[in-house]
């Protein structure tokens, strides 16, 4: 079945938050446990994320009414909502935001909230299965893998194909999403999108674009116009932050 495409699709990493800063000090602290007292859906933007989202809000919102997101789609993760409800109110407010649980941060199972050093300490035999599988295909223990989230993924696609076509759609979620849409959308492999993961952190507030590419009478594509673009924060003055979600030993 052919897919009909959105016009326009943003696919960008909520702002800063609370977990990621958490995950930092445990980690300078050589610390085993990340001290998050929340669940992780409701783990908050931290001050610097709010200043990104809002920055990214300004940004859409210097857009021509006509190239603004008409659909924003947002994990139901309140770090991913806040940063989709700071680009609604700038640049979108007559439009909903629509919560997908399948943009959801991927879950970590029996490592949520451990660091690289406590996963080693206190599951070495989980340590060293992923070094032998590869985080593409490795699922600790009520968890899930990347090829898990991709499933959910590709079913994401086919309800922008179904009910947004020719739209201009932004999805705010989570930094292991926005790789393996890349991953979906791209056609790629797992060599080539652990490639990108390793170049380099998705920025949060980072944006990655694809617009509409009539290529042929057979279909279109979605083409990569950019991707981890920072301009909108660095035009705001905003710090950018890439530092990994939380349990980025279990990514």
């Amino acid at each position: 079945m052919a897919q009909h495409w959105p016009s326009r699709l943003w696919i960008v990493r909520h702002g800063e938050s609370a977990g990621n800063v958490a995950r930092d000090t445990a980690h300078a602290l050589g610390g085993e446990d990340i001290a998050i007292e929340a669940r992780d859906v409701d783990v908050p933007l931290s001050a610097l994320g709010e200043q990104q989202a809002a920055a990214l809000g300004r940004w859409f919102a210097s857009l021509p009414s006509e190239e603004r997101p008409e659909v924003i789609l947002s994990s139901p993760y309140l770090r991913a909502r806040s940063t989709a409800a700071a680009v609604h109110a700038a640049s979108a407010p007559s439009i909903d935001i629509v919560a997908d649980e399948r943009l959801r941060e991927r879950e970590f199972g029996i490592l949520d909230r451990l660091t690289k050093l406590g996963i080693e300490r206190r599951h070495p035999e989980l340590a060293q299965s992923r070094l032998l599988m590869g985080k593409f295909y490795f699922r600790p223990p009520g968890g899930e893998s990347w090829c898990d989230v991709i499933l959910r993924l590709r079913s994401v696609l086919e309800s922008v194909s179904l009910h947004y076509p020719d739209k201009r759609v932004l999805i705010v979620g989570h930094q292991v999403v926005v790789l393996c849409f890349r991953y979906l959308i791209e056609k790629l492999d797992e060599i080539a999108i652990l490639d990108i993961d390793a170049a380099a952190d998705v920025a949060n507030c980072s944006v990655t674009e694809y617009r509409l590419d009539q290529r042929n009478e057979c279909g279109a594509t979605l083409k990569l116009m950019r991707y981890n673009f920072l301009a909108p924060l660095e035009a705001e003055g905003a710090p950018v932050t890439t530092a990994p979600d939380a349990k980025v030993a279990a990514r």
